[in-house]
C-alpha cells in the first residue's frame, strides 16, 4: 500500500464569510498542491474540505499521515466523536444536528478507503508545510466583487 502524507489548512475572511483550503500531497519525491475557495463559508467547513479534497486527489487506497492544525477536525476522529455521531444519526449529545454533517459524512467515506492517521500540528508555527497549506488557503480566498 502507497504511503502518502497529506497536510491541510482551512482559511475564512470573516467567519462566516469567503473562504479557501489548501493541501499538499507527499508521496516519495512527488509533491502536489492543491487548493480552492468559496464565497459563502466557514473556516471549519474549509477546514474539513481540504482534508476531503487531499483525499479524493488519491487515484488507489493508501496509507495516508493527515496533518492538520485544526484540532475540530484530528479531534473529532482521535476522540470518537464522528463515530458517536454516525451511531445517533448526526446528532449531538444536546440531540441537535452535528454542524457540517455533509462533510463529516463525505470524509469519513473516504476515510473508509484509505488507512488514515490524523496528526493534530501547531498552526502559524515553524512548520513549512503547514504553512504552506495556510498560504495556500488564504491565497484561494475569492476576492469580493
Amino acid at each position: 500500500m502507497k504511503k502518502v502524507t497529506l497536510y491541510t489548512d482551512g482559511a475564512c475572511s470573516g467567519n462566516p464569510g469567503r473562504g479557501g483550503w489548501g493541501a499538499v500531497l507527499l508521496y516519495g519525491e512527488h509533491r502536489r498542491e492543491l487548493s480552492g475557495g468559496e464565497r459563502e463559508t466557514t473556516n471549519n467547513r474549509m477546514e474539513l474540505t481540504a482534508v476531503i479534497e487531499g483525499l479524493k486527489a488519491l487515484k488507489v487506497a493508501c496509507e495516508v499521515d493527515i496533518y492538520s492544525d485544526s484540532a475540530y477536525t484530528v479531534n473529532a476522529f482521535l476522540e470518537g466523536w464522528v463515530a458517536g455521531w454516525e451511531r445517533t444519526g448526526w446528532k449531538k449529545a444536546d440531540n441537535k444536528p452535528v454542524l457540517n454533517a455533509d462533510l463529516w459524512q463525505a470524509l469519513l467515506a473516504l476515510t473508509r478507503m484509505h488507512r488514515v492517521r490524523f496528526h493534530k500540528v501547531k498552526g502559524h508555527a515553524d512548520n513549512e508545510l503547514n504553512n504552506r497549506c495556510d498560504a495556500l488557503a488564504r491565497g484561494a480566498i475569492p476576492k469580493e466583487d
